[in-house]
């Protein structure tokens, strides 16, 4: 069982924000996601995505926002734990002790959950149920990895446009194949991606996919057609995701469907466990990434005056203390 300040369960961006807060504060930081990279839902589902409401960027990246956070919390050496999660809670000398999914134990000041969306699992494609080799990925952590390969993207929403937006530059060819003649994208991100070289395939499916150790291809059925073969080296499942709160449902927490209840100061009716972003819910809440971060500093700036009630609940401006 190791020791720490605050164990935050989300590397989304407001776990971030609130590890760089932590830090700022002296507080110790664990950062704990079930993903293997951190940035939660921004990462996995449009990091290449714009996004216009981060306040002080005109504009900015998925990818570039969560690249910024990492870098703002640096300086202050949060531990991370990707690709774990927090399974169990208990208290030992009125303590937090979060279980995690390896069987290592974290005895806490404090709790807060980031979760975003909770627990979310990408919607498999029936026909790679049962393959097991390296091509077939749900999204794309570095683009340079498919540089110049075929790539073939099934999906209609807007990361399926949006990958294929990010790889035709970088791929020898990229066709999106969606089950039906319309899509869920924006219209917008549509339009542009049917004036670049991008085979876009409708009515159809994937019906097999071609392989051993690796990807070499996948059968395509068009409605009312004979399939053919097509060469893939990696295959974009870009089907959407089905999210839940997984074992945070089991923690005794009040919960609002799949949200957590907080109060004002974002605490939840557990002793020493907070929570902000997404995940949470109370009168008036409005999810943006802009709220998550204020949320975020107010749950830290709690959690402190509970794990030593000799703190300051403001602890003065960043400018001020360097």
């Amino acid at each position: 069982m190791r020791e720490v300040d605050v164990a935050i369960i989300g590397a989304g961006p407001a776990g971030l924000f609130a590890a760089y807060y932590a830090g700022f504060r002296g507080l110790s930081v664990t950062v704990v996601d079930a993903l293997p990279e951190a940035g939660g839902q921004v990462t996995a589902m449009y990091p290449e995505k714009v996004i216009f409401d981060v306040a002080g960027f005109p504009s900015i990246k998925g990818r570039d926002l969560v690249a910024n956070l990492v870098a703002q919390a640096a300086p202050f050496a949060p531990e991370y734990l990707l690709g774990i999660r927090a399974e169990h809670l208990s208290y030992l000398a009125d303590r937090p002790v979060v279980t995690l999914s390896d069987g290592a134990r974290l005895h806490c000041g404090s709790v807060l959950i980031t979760g975003g969306l909770g627990s979310f699992t990408p919607r498999p494609l029936p026909a790679a149920s049962h393959f097991t080799g390296d091509g077939l990925v749900f999204f794309v952590p570095h683009l340079a990895d498919l540089a110049g390969q075929d790539v073939l993207i099934v999906g209609g929403g807007d990361s399926a446009f949006d990958w294929a937006l990010a790889l035709q530059p970088l791929a020898r060819s990229v066709t999106l194949v969606h089950r039906r003649d319309r899509f869920r994208a924006h219209a917008a991100t549509v339009a542009r991606v049917r004036q670049l070289p991008v085979r876009i395939v409708v009515n159809a499916e994937v019906t097999k996919v071609h392989g051993d150790g690796a990807i070499v291809g996948v059968d395509l059925r068009v409605k009312g057609g004979d399939a053919q073969t097509v060469p893939v080296d990696t295959l974009v499942a870009a089907l959407g995701f089905t999210a839940d709160l997984g074992p945070l449902a089991d923690w005794g927490l009040t919960l609002d469907r799949r949200h957590i209840l907080v109060d004002s100061t974002m605490a939840t009716n557990l002793p020493r466990i907070f929570a902000a972003g997404d995940i949470t819910e109370y009168p008036g809440k409005v999810r943006l990434i802009a709220t998550g971060f204020g949320e975020a500093a107010t749950a830290v700036n709690n959690a402190a005056v509970v794990i030593d009630p000799a703190a300051h609940l403001f602890p003065g401006h960043s400018s001020d203390v360097g």
